[in-house]
């Protein structure tokens, strides 16, 4: 990503705190780590990383802690036993903190989004940026009632005004998504959203760059997939 990234991805460069929430599955959490990464190599600000994923067991971004944690980013989350749900500390003071970045992993659907429901007030600042990944490959962003119907019970449980909230693309199939995948993907959900709100940016993985340059509806940030089973690695 280039130096004026935030411009490319919507931004103003005057936003501190950002929130990935979205259906389980539609790559919140794999795109919250490259967000965070790509915010430390600004390096005008520290870092921290809040997984709030306490809906599923699998693909979290808690571990990928030590990665994280190695490259400078400082991770916050709570261990649980089995599936029953722990709080993070310390969201409240991160929000408020403009001399830091902070990056929550929220967990998927409206399940997911009761965890941020406290922080209404915040989240709704003009410091925040709320991202709801929709990727229209998955069975409930089929159609725009589909998108709708599970963004509405978000937006109810997470008390994020619906002015405040905005829209980012993961048109994928897996690890093996070809470049004609995400473009059809990518015109396919602007077609859906579009008469409602504009999409921010589109993910796509980053060796699929060169073939997407110029072709989607919208600027492109490429992430690397760190959240893999372990024989796809």
């Amino acid at each position: 990503m280039s130096d004026n990234w935030p411009a490319a991805l919507g931004l103003t460069g005057e936003e501190h705190s950002f929130v990935l929430i979205g259906e389980a599955g539609s790559g919140k959490s794999e795109i919250a780590i490259n967000l965070a990464l790509a915010l430390l190599q600004r390096g005008d600000k520290a870092v921290h990383f809040c997984d709030l994923d306490m809906t599923k067991p699998l693909f979290r971004s808690r571990d990928q802690a030590k990665r994280l944690t190695d490259r400078g980013v400082t991770v916050h989350f709570e261990e649980q036993f089995y599936d029953a749900p722990v709080a993070v500390g310390g969201v409240h003071r991160l929000l408020r903190d403009e001399g830091c970045y902070t990056v929550l992993d929220v967990g998927g659907d409206y399940i997911g989004a009761r965890s941020i429901g406290g922080y209404a007030p915040l989240l709704n600042a003009p410091g925040t940026v709320v991202w709801y990944v929709v990727n229209p490959y998955r069975p409930w962003s089929m159609d725009i009632d589909h998108i709708d119907a599970v963004l509405a019970q978000v937006l109810g449980v997470s008390h994020v005004r619906l002015e405040r909230l905005r829209l980012l693309g993961n048109p994928n199939l897996g690890p093996d998504t070809a470049a004609a995948d995400v473009i059809s993907g990518a015109e396919k959900l602007v077609e859906m959203v579009g008469p409602y709100k504009p999409v921010d940016f589109f993910c796509a993985r980053e060796a699929l760059t060169p073939a997407l340059e110029g072709r989607l509806p919208g600027p492109l940030f490429p992430i690397h997939l760190y959240l893999t089973y372990e024989w796809a690695e």
